[in-house]
């Protein structure tokens, strides 16, 4: 996070604007707007801020800009075309611990001006850190669509109400739960159809209820290979639901960011090497922190359900009489395939599609691998990329042509993204050349070929030469 977002009180405050003209005025009337008391300097004014003086809503305070006269200003805005004197600002800020904003110039700013979005008590700010206005802007256009004119009425309500919500439900868990049945009730729909009366006694009847005893449970969430944008709505209500996250090494932080601020987050992950949490500690965890009222959410990469052990958890939990719900995530095998372009079925080359793990010796050894090695059917092999020497004896001992396509797919669907495409008898070599890591996916089969003219997402796919291979071999 390059910026910490703030939301600054300038009720009565004084604001220093240098500069008068059009772009000064766009700055004034937003900062008017958050109830500042405006001082120009400047040596002309525009048509709208001679308006504003004569209003008494600015002071025109000098024809030009000395230190001094940030002395008594909380803030200050630099809205001049004379780069000479907006750096004379910025200094002179800068001297007196004052944030300024120089307009379109980031290196000289102490603070952004952000895009907003204005549904008053309720505020929105998107900002790209000056880097890219416009972006910000498009964010903003999209979340005022998104969003009702409602929400500000709802928040004053809301608002309106706090002292006594707190008073009745003094406990934070007990409060945020009646908020959430609140919220999800009828009341947001009487304030937007403008029966804000009946949207009170709502609140009053919905207040005097019995307080509930909070009951612990747990939510079984696929996270997807990565990607936040794969994440299912169910999902993201889950993250924010969650006093308490469960989460796998390989869950993405673009992913854990999408959970509630307070939520506590602890990794337990498994590695193939280094530190590991054993299955029977996640069980634990999951019945001791569910016992004690809290909502856990079990995040797992992928979907739960597809070589992600959620099926002995369910077990563990159900055992311990823990309730629970599931929430499917998008698994590797279609998420990591389609990022690189690669369809698992298609009518010219396969009709079938296999999920297969090779994570240890012994899953490998309770494989079938004659019917593996079967033509026009895709394998999609998760976790074998340390056993890709095993894998390729073993396909084409059992039949499958050594020339047929591969692709490896490392970190799929993220930044970092890495597809390489190659043929079985090539496969281990290719790791090796490519030094690949976990998380990687293993495509075999003819679609794997398309990824060279089908992908779309990050760089293309690497190959390596006779050279390479003949090295790595």
């Amino acid at each position: 996070m390059d910026l910490y977002p703030l939301f600054a009180d300038l009720k009565g405050r004084a604001v220093l604007v240098i500069g008068g003209g059009a772009v000064a005025e766009r700055k004034i009337a937003m900062l008017l707007r958050a109830g500042a008391r405006i001082e120009v300097v400047a040596t002309r004014l525009s048509e709208g801020l001679q308006a504003l003086r004569r209003a008494g809503q600015l002071v025109h305070r000098a024809l030009v800009f000395t230190p001094a006269q940030l002395d008594s200003a909380w803030l200050a805005v630099a809205a001049t075309d004379d780069s000479a004197l907006n750096q004379r600002v910025a200094a002179a800020a800068a001297a007196r611990r004052i944030w300024v904003n120089v307009v379109d110039d980031v290196a000289l700013s102490s603070f952004q001006v952000p895009a907003i979005v204005d549904r008053s008590p309720l505020v929105i700010a998107v900002s790209s850190g000056g880097s890219a206005p416009m972006l910000a802007r498009r964010v903003r256009e999209r979340i005022e669509r998104l969003l009702a004119p409602s929400l500000g009425t709802l928040a004053g309500l809301l608002d309106r109400w706090r002292a006594r919500i707190r008073a009745a439900r003094p406990q934070v868990d007990a409060r945020r739960d009646w908020y959430d049945a609140l919220l999800e009730g009828k009341v947001p729909a009487l304030v937007e159809a403008g029966q804000v009366e009946a949207a009170e006694r709502a609140v009053a009847e919905a207040l005097v209820q019995p307080v509930r005893q909070r009951s612990g449970r747990v939510i079984l969430v696929g996270a997807g290979p990565g990607a936040a944008g794969l994440l299912t709505l169910d999902a993201l209500r889950a993250l924010q639901q969650a006093d308490l996250i469960l989460h796998d090494a390989l869950v993405s932080a673009e992913v854990l960011e999408l959970a509630r601020r307070d939520a506590e987050k602890i990794s337990v992950g498994k590695r193939r090497v280094g530190a590991s949490t054993p299955q029977a500690e996640i069980h634990r965890l999951l019945i001791e922190h569910a016992r004690a009222g809290k909502v856990v959410v079990r995040l797992k990469g992928g979907d739960p359900f597809v070589f992600g052990r959620g099926g002995e958890e369910l077990e563990a939990l159900r055992a311990a009489g823990i309730d629970y719900t599931v929430v499917p995530g998008v698994t590797a095998a279609l998420a990591c395939a389609a990022y690189a372009g690669i369809p698992l079925t298609h009518r010219e080359h396969a009709q079938s599609l296999r999920l297969v793990t090779a994570h240890c010796a012994d899953s490998i050894d309770t494989l079938d691998w004659r019917a593996l090695a079967a033509e026009r059917q895709t394998l999609a092999v998760y976790m074998g990329s340390h056993r890709l020497d095993l894998l390729r004896e073993r396909l084409i001992a059992h039949g499958r042509a050594a020339d047929t396509p591969v692709a490896i797919i490392e970190n799929g669907s993220r930044p970092q993204q890495r597809v390489l495409v190659g043929t079985l008898d090539e496969l281990p070599t290719l790791a090796s050349v490519y030094q690949v890591q976990s998380p990687a996916l293993l495509v075999i089969g003819e679609v794997a070929a398309l990824a060279a003219r089908l992908h779309w997402f990050g760089a293309a796919p690497l190959t390596a030469g006779p050279r390479e291979l003949a090295r790595a071999a």
